[in-house]
């Protein structure tokens, strides 16, 4: 399912148009966004918990050459699925 896709199951399951189901998609990505960015960590009852983790910098190696390449630290999004969630997929 793409996006597009995605606002047309949202605008047929809540009753909106598409360019009010577009509008609260976009809030709502961009809401969550915003609160990882800046560090904090958005929880969704039954649906999962978005937050911001810290990778280690690390050495690693270029597959073409074997070389050696040191990887900076970073901090990157990550998506734990809620128990509710994991349940409806694993049925």
């Amino acid at each position: 399912m793409n996006k597009q896709e995605l606002i047309k199951k949202i605008a047929a399951d809540a009753g909106l148009t598409q360019k009010q189901a577009a509008a609260a998609l976009e809030a709502t990505v961009s809401a969550i966004e915003e609160t990882v960015a800046d560090g904090g960590r958005v929880s969704l009852i039954g649906f999962g918990t978005f937050e911001p983790k810290t990778r280690q910098a690390r050495t690693s190696r270029n597959p073409r050459t074997g070389e050696a390449v040191k990887v900076a630290a970073s901090t990157v999004p990550s998506f734990k699925a809620g128990k509710e969630f994991k349940t409806k997929v694993n049925k």
